[in-house]
């Protein structure tokens, strides 16, 4: 589990901590994504919001992030994403850390849209690459190390850095790798690559540096084979779903029962990759139809222009549920 801080008085909750808070403590376990419900005309539906994400923090993951891009972070403006996070925080309880993904287009913004997402009572962030600045390669090991030093100086929270699929950016390099260790808040990364060589290698040269963070896999393609190649747990959009099996499954990884955890992922694999399969993007809507089967969600609405699911879509998706166990 998340090793966190003891809980302060709500009067002292968001305000400064010391530097380097929480430093170099491995964030093992499984970080929920959740999902975003909505009304028919798109809006964010917050009374099954509030209702879910209490079923989520029941599951028992180590922290939950919303304002990821399963939650459909990107198409909210920044209100709503304030909004989220407070809407969050009065169900979530204290002993389950709340993260956000923090989604800006430059440094400063970043800085100033997460002092405002602190004031909301998120506890720590997810960092999004500053789209399109980091896509293409090269991508100077300066330019990314500084994004996240200047994010962390600012905020001081903990901060999860954020890689993407291989050739979207960054791809972390072992010299960006050794340089962002460097920043006291970086707590994890999230190894989003859906690359299982390149989970191997993020996972042997993060072994490598002193005093290093944790490497969290986001591969929902393949969750129990990385943190068998070594993740030290997930940040996971199909944790939004299967939480309690999912964290199971990274508990028995860790304890060294590998064909308990197999045992979990042979039940819940067939309907992670079948969500995941291309086009990607079509996750959401997939995803949304089971919570919906699971009697979580109302109805799987996502934002335009995202498309939903068809019929035959929706037959595929209750059969997989079903051999899961989720409903």
């Amino acid at each position: 589990m998340l090793t966190t801080a003891p809980e302060r008085p709500a009067s002292e909750r968001h305000a400064a901590r010391p530097a380097g808070i929480a430093k170099r403590r491995l964030m093992t376990g499984v970080i929920a994504a959740p999902m975003l419900p909505m009304e028919a005309n798109g809006a964010v539906d917050w009374t099954a919001l509030g209702r879910y994400i209490a079923w989520i923090a029941a599951q028992g993951p180590a922290a939950i992030a919303m304002n990821m891009d399963a939650s459909e972070g990107p198409s909210l403006d920044a209100g709503e994403r304030i909004k989220v996070v407070e809407a969050c925080r009065a169900v979530v309880p204290a002993g389950c850390p709340l993260f956000s993904g923090l989604i800006a287009g430059s440094t400063q913004l970043a800085i100033e849209h997460g002092r405002d997402l602190i004031a909301a009572g998120a506890e720590g962030f997810v960092v999004f690459p500053p789209f399109p600045m980091f896509m293409g390669q090269p991508i100077p090991a300066s330019m990314v190390v500084d994004f996240h030093a200047a994010i962390a100086a600012a905020l001081d929270r903990p901060i999860i850095a954020f890689q993407f699929p291989r050739g979207w950016g960054p791809d972390y390099t072992p010299e960006m790798l050794q340089q962002i260790a460097a920043i006291p808040q970086l707590v994890a990364l999230k190894e989003s690559s859906f690359d299982a060589q390149q989970t191997i290698q993020t996972v042997d040269h993060a072994a490598a540096i002193d005093n290093r963070f944790a490497i969290l896999t986001g591969s929902d393609t393949f969750i129990f084979e990385a943190m068998v190649m070594g993740c030290d747990g997930a940040l996971i959009g199909f944790a939004g779903t299967a939480t309690r099996e999912i964290v199971r499954m990274q508990e028995c990884v860790a304890a060294g029962d590998i064909a308990g955890g197999k045992a979990i992922w042979d039940r819940l694999g067939p309907l992670a990759r079948h969500c995941w399969r291309p086009p990607i993007r079509d996750y959401r809507p997939r995803m949304k139809e089971v919570l919906v089967l699971q009697g979580l969600f109302p109805r799987a609405t996502c934002r335009a222009p995202q498309p939903g699911v068809d019929d035959a879509e929706r037959a595929a998706l209750r059969r997989l549920a079903q051999q899961a166990q989720l409903i």
